[in-house]
């Protein structure tokens, strides 16, 4: 979790394909500047030419975000009309621009360009059982092994997309991959859907993107989401869909809709901002409490204010001012600094505060500083009190899947009730959205709720040492 007290993002993914030869790095960019929500530390874009020499690829990575990383002029000298783009949050390895994304590997078959959104369970085996074949690792990411292992399966397999089913027939874990070979522009994604791929097309380019919002900014046409477990292959001569890993089990993670995706996205079917609505409308029944107004905490907890204050007919109010030209508080080195940055980037409304009996909606607690500095502001303006529901359950259990969770004892629930909880940050009354209700803020879709109740929906294969990874 580094030194922030939120949870992280996931990465995103871009991928485009053009045949008739048009430089693609410009959607890329787009679309990666919507997806910057998923990732903050670090992006990149590898083009190459399908119609030009075998093996030529431009690639260009930076520390930042993407219109600090991508001035004019580096978009300007990256051709190609086949390309991948990432923007990252680690979730494993180091915060180095080593790691940053795509991952470019020149090996016996030609090129091979990798973004990758989420974790393995698996890491380790795979990647002792590349070294021990004579692999030298030049990052430290679970991608990297996906590439390796995929470069490796090549050099026997009678095609890329062939390749990538062997490789992705090993590999355990959450995934949404964009991968270029010289000529194929290919997405993967992991059978049980825990992260997730869709497809759209924008006149006679075909994208594969992290979330339909990416397909918005530039244009492109939603077709439909990338099944749980299906390898898509687009070529100048169309799609070819694989759906040989695609299996019953789904289970697709639930932070998604309760927070990381953007709230104009749908992902399997669902509305980001209806699903949002029905979690504080799930709260609203489950935490009936009588106050004078309703508030979300900027941006994932105003739309299930809204969706409170609608089930429950108490009037939804923006008490938050958020200063969008402040830098991210979690990048600051010292907590009193840290501190200083979330006063600078969020204050309260006094005028509409003062004197009233507030419900304060929010994503999730995870170490509970968060939530306790904006209550303390909250009365500091005059509220009268201040009532939390949070559209998530209590933090037990860290996720393995690429949703960065913290170990055991950094999250707050797990050593305190609720009771104790709310005690901690100075709320009047605290709720947690209720498991069972999580499913009906995504009309039944099967997810994956492990971090909640640890039932986790494939087998972990060295759980301290997966844990580990979130503590560096």
């Amino acid at each position: 979790m580094g030194n922030d007290t939120r949870i992280k993002e996931a990465c995103g993914v871009f991928g485009i394909f053009n045949p008739l030869g048009e430089d693609v790095a410009h959607a890329i960019y787009y679309g990666l500047s919507s997806l910057q929500h998923r990732g903050q530390e670090s992006c990149g874009i590898a083009v190459s030419n399908t119609l030009g020499p075998k093996g030529n690829i431009d690639v260009h990575t930076g520390m930042g975000l993407v219109n600090e990383v991508f001035k004019n002029d580096i978009i300007a000298s990256l051709h190609g009309n086949l390309g991948v783009g990432h923007v990252r949050y680690s979730t494993t390895g180091a915060t180095t621009l080593n790691n940053a994304q795509p991952l470019v590997l020149n090996y016996i078959k030609g090129t091979l360009a990798l973004a990758h959104n989420g974790n393995l369970v698996n890491t380790e085996e795979l990647k002792q059982e590349l070294a021990m074949n004579g692999a030298i690792f030049r990052t430290t990411t679970d991608s990297e092994v996906i590439a390796c292992h995929i470069a490796r399966e090549r050099i026997h397999a009678p095609s890329v997309e062939e390749a990538v089913l062997s490789a992705t027939r090993k590999i355990h874990g959450a995934y949404g991959l964009v991968i270029t070979s010289p000529q194929k522009l290919i997405g993967v994604r992991d059978p049980l859907g825990l992260k997730p791929l869709c497809l759209g097309k924008l006149e006679n380019s075909y994208i594969l993107a992290s979330e339909s919002c990416a397909l918005n900014a530039v244009g492109a046409q939603f077709i439909r989401d990338i099944r749980p477990g299906e390898i898509v292959t687009i070529t100048k001569d169309g799609i070819h869909s694989d759906l040989t890993l695609c299996q019953k089990q789904h289970a697709h993670c639930i932070f998604e809709y309760i927070y990381f995706a953007r709230l104009d996205s749908r992902l399997d079917g669902i509305s980001i901002h209806n699903a949002r609505l029905k979690a504080g409308a799930a709260l609203a029944k489950a935490y009936p409490v009588s106050a004078d107004l309703v508030v979300g905490v900027p941006d994932s907890g105003i739309t299930a204010a809204e969706g409170y204050s609608q089930k429950s007919d108490i009037p939804f109010g923006q008490v938050f001012f958020r200063n969008s030209y402040v830098g991210r508080t979690f990048i600051k080195p010292t907590q009193k600094e840290r501190e200083s940055s979330v006063r600078l980037k969020l204050s309260v409304l006094d005028n509409v505060v003062k004197d009233k009996d507030i419900i304060l909606i929010d994503d999730s607690i995870v170490r509970g500083t968060t939530i306790a500095n904006l209550i303390h502001l909250l009365k500091r303006a005059g509220a009268k009190s201040v009532h939390v529901r949070i559209c998530s359950p209590p933090f037990l259990y860290p996720c393995y899947f690429g949703t960065d969770v913290p170990s055991n004892q950094n999250l707050i629930a797990h050593s305190h009730s609720a009771e104790e909880i709310c005690q901690l940050i100075g709320a009047n009354s605290l709720g947690y959205m209720k498991i069972g209700d999580l499913k009906t803020i995504v009309d039944d879709l099967p997810i994956c709720q492990a971090c909640f109740d640890s039932v986790y929906p494939l087998e972990i294969y060295n759980p301290l040492e997966i844990a580990r990874c979130y503590r560096k």
